[in-house]
């Protein structure tokens, strides 16, 4: 991944969007992709949409700009803020974390509370809900904590990007930064080889409070096939390799993933399948039998049925603070779905043929 590519993710992994709040990171990103689209717009809610125009067919790539995190809920009469949670918020790792409450004032920073061990009852050591956690801002009084917060301000965890060993990188939040940026290079891509197709790239609101932003865009998006790229689990570490006869056979760093069944039409995995042989790009495979709990699922039935692929990226650790993911299998996803774009050049549908 070159520096000028490198830095646009860079952007996107540090800027907070709790699901609901995504204005500042789709600020990001609509000033990326107005450098090659002919066309950017936005909506009430703040879905982005770019355009490179061409002619026949018209493809969209979408990725949710959207992260989980936490909620201002209430403040005590002892200073301390209580929680609740914006989508699904993992309560076993919230705990001796340090946070950021987004304000309108600005960033309010705190922890969240976890009692020393030496104070716990080893026979009742369970992790309360997040609305039965707190953060911690330093206040000692409600008046002195509610000068800094209001109900209602989100809240992320306070943790920067890290590089790790090779083209490895953690980070909160890669679901879903990384698909927008792999929407944006991939639309970018097609651009630059001058591909026929026209091609969207789509970046959406509150994917994790159950895919609305898709809903909105899926309405009236004028496209004839839709790949939502989003993070799907690496199940190559110690804690679930074991099992991954339930979960499948996804590794880091072996390329993107393409999703078979349910939402997935076949003619999209297929011309996404001949178009990853044809240029040399490795791919790995998923199954999808009942949904693909993304974007996906959303976009195969507006208009009657928009055809549509989940185009997966391997991630360990989702929803934690420290999801692990791998560069090259970023590149590739870009590199495919640029490829498939050029390779639908002229293609009439992607209808069932029966």
């Amino acid at each position: 991944m070159d520096q000028s590519h490198r830095e646009f993710l860079d952007d996107l992994l540090t800027t907070p969007s709790p699901a609901g709040f995504e204005t500042d990171v789709q600020r990001i990103w609509v000033e990326y992709v107005s450098s090659f689209a002919d066309e950017v717009r936005t909506d009430e809610y703040g879905n982005a949409v770019a355009v490179v125009d061409g002619d026949d067919p018209a493809v969209a790539f979408t990725g949710h700009a959207d992260e989980i995190g936490m909620m201002v809920n209430s403040v005590d009469e002892d200073g301390f803020v209580h929680l609740s949670r914006i989508g699904g918020t993992d309560r076993t790792v919230t705990k001796g974390q340090h946070v950021e409450i987004h304000t309108d004032d600005g960033v309010v920073r705190g922890v969240v509370g976890q009692t020393a061990i030496h104070l716990r009852d080893a026979e009742d050591d369970e992790i309360e809900d997040v609305a039965e956690q707190h953060v911690d801002v330093g206040a000692e009084t409600e008046a002195e904590a509610r000068e800094l917060v209001d109900v209602g301000d989100p809240i992320t965890f306070d943790t920067p990007v890290r590089e790790l060993q090779g083209t490895r990188m953690a980070a909160r939040g890669m679901d879903n930064r990384v698909g927008i940026w792999v929407a944006a290079e991939a639309a970018r891509r097609a651009a630059e080889s001058d591909t026929d197709a026209t091609v969207y790239a789509v970046s959406t609101v509150q994917e994790e409070l159950g895919k609305q932003g898709a809903k909105m865009v899926g309405f009236d998006l004028p496209v004839d096939a839709a790949v939502a790229v989003d993070v799907t689990h690496a199940v190559d570490s110690p804690d679930v390799s074991d099992e991954s006869d339930q979960h499948g056979e996804v590794e880091l760093g072996a390329g993107p993933v393409v999703a078979r069944g349910s939402s997935n039409h076949p003619a999209v995995v297929r011309a996404v399948r001949d178009a990853a042989a044809d240029a040399d790009l490795p791919v790995q495979l998923q199954a999808s039998g009942r949904s693909t709990g993304t974007d996906a699922d959303a976009f195969y039935t507006s208009q009657g049925g928009i055809p549509s692929l989940n185009l997966g990226l391997p991630n360990r650790y989702m929803h934690t603070p420290v999801e692990v993911i791998d560069t090259e299998d970023l590149d590739a996803a870009a590199d495919l779905l640029a490829a498939f774009a050029a390779e639908s050049s002229g293609r009439e549908s992607f209808s069932v043929d029966i």
